[in-house]
């Protein structure tokens, strides 16, 4: 996923540390958004909406221990997000979603990009892969089209 201005040699693990510091603080937006997503949403869709904030949950706190592990102080979660756009109904909520779950994307593709390590790679990968698979159900619940993305977290031109 390099483009053509990445150096390999000048890759390490501060590089593949900043992505990752990145990618927790897009993990955090994420999980405080999704607050928001289920406020808008009734109750027999909130479910959708809690199962992708503890899934978000679960790989900021796999980042978190994972930087500590390095010691490298982890990002902190801010009180609060600005929101891209107001949301005031379930269609709204769902866009939202997608939006919070293609940011995140766009941090793990730069992980991939930073990353040295395997065992990076790989969570980058699995959270990458994730996070689309999330932003398909969305893209529907948005009445979005195309509902999938050849290339999760890359910007589209």
């Amino acid at each position: 996923m390099a483009d053509d201005t990445s150096d390999p040699a000048a890759l390490d693990e501060g590089t593949e540390n900043a992505a990752l510091r990145e990618a927790l603080a897009a993990e955090h937006a994420a999980v405080w958004g999704y607050g928001v997503v289920g406020a808008a949403l009734d109750a027999s869709a909130q479910g959708q909406a809690a199962v992708s904030e503890t899934a978000h949950r679960d790989v900021r706190d796999r980042v978190i221990t994972l930087l500590a592990g390095r010691h490298v102080d982890p990002v902190r979660a801010e009180g609060a997000y600005a929101l891209p756009f107001p949301v005031l109904s379930a269609t709204d909520a769902a866009a939202l979603a997608v939006t919070l779950e293609d940011g995140v994307a766009a941090a793990w593709v730069r992980v991939l990009d930073q990353a040295v390590e395997r065992t990076t790679r790989e969570l980058a990968m699995g959270a990458l892969s994730a996070t689309e698979v999330r932003a398909v159900g969305w893209r529907v619940a948005a009445g979005q089209s195309p509902v999938t993305s050849a290339f999760p977290g890359l910007t589209k031109r």
